[in-house]
């Protein structure tokens, strides 16, 4: 199985711009994504989808491999099927991984435990960890999914779902698993072709997220479980977060 880890690696941020060359120890946030997929055993390629010359320049700074893409995407699964088309085609590559270029301490067991599952047959996988707090479950920055018993997602939102109707809100931990949404996705190559041919769909504008116009497009979305909740910078709060973080390290 030969398998195409890309990290789109937009320049602007409209919460915080240039937040991937942001640096810590002497490290960016794009350098210490990279250098966390590299530990990873089941990526075939590793490869930066940028659309800016100064993250080209940085990544060739500590020797990654590096694409040039568009600067008109709007989405990072956009950005991968160009990236994919450069690094040869599906014809090259059985499934393409979108890591987020925001998650400097994604956990390369994530990674891997996505790709155990893909076998040719799952369409699109990505992963999902237990809420453990009640202010993430409430958060409409955290993306919530609901999935079946065959591990599928059946939706995902910005609001706590599911709704408990006869129990209070502040015991809903208390009486049932919600799952974060962790925004990394595995997609078969042929899917990945079709997914970037259909437009917005209704749901995916109200919501805000792209996988809601592949569940309405009738594609099938397998959970998998990560083996921790990662990191994600947002915000200039997120980076002094993680900077204090590696301090106590």
């Amino acid at each position: 199985m030969k398998i195409l880890g890309i990290i789109p690696a937009r320049y602007l941020s409209s919460r915080f711009p240039a937040k991937l060359l942001k640096t810590i120890k002497g490290k960016s946030i794009l350098q210490m994504v990279y250098e966390q997929c590299e530990k990873t055993q089941s990526l075939s390629k590793i490869v930066v989808a940028t659309d800016h010359e100064a993250i080209f320049e940085h990544v060739e700074g500590f020797h990654g491999e590096v694409l040039m893409t568009h600067t008109n995407h709007e989405s990072g699964t956009d950005r991968c099927a160009e990236a994919l088309k450069l690094c040869g085609g599906s014809s090259s590559f059985d499934y393409v991984v979108n890591i987020q270029g925001d998650e400097p301490l994604i956990d390369p067991n994530t990674i891997d435990g996505l790709c155990s599952v893909l076998d040719n047959k799952i369409e699109i996988a990505t992963a999902c960890f237990p809420i453990g707090k009640l202010e993430d479950l409430l958060s409409p920055n955290i993306v919530k999914v609901v999935k079946s018993e065959r591990d599928q997602a059946l939706y995902f939102s910005r609001s706590p779902i599911p709704h408990i109707r006869d129990e209070k809100v502040d015991r809903w931990l208390l009486n049932n698993t919600f799952y974060k949404h962790l925004g990394i996705y595995a997609y078969r190559v042929d899917i990945l072709e079709k997914l970037v041919k259909f437009p917005v769909s209704k749901l995916e504008s109200q919501e805000r997220l792209e996988q809601l116009r592949w569940l309405s497009n009738g594609f099938k979305i397998n959970m998998v479980e990560a083996p921790s909740e990662g990191f994600g910078i947002d915000t200039e709060q997120d980076f002094e977060r993680l900077k204090q973080f590696l301090d106590k390290k």
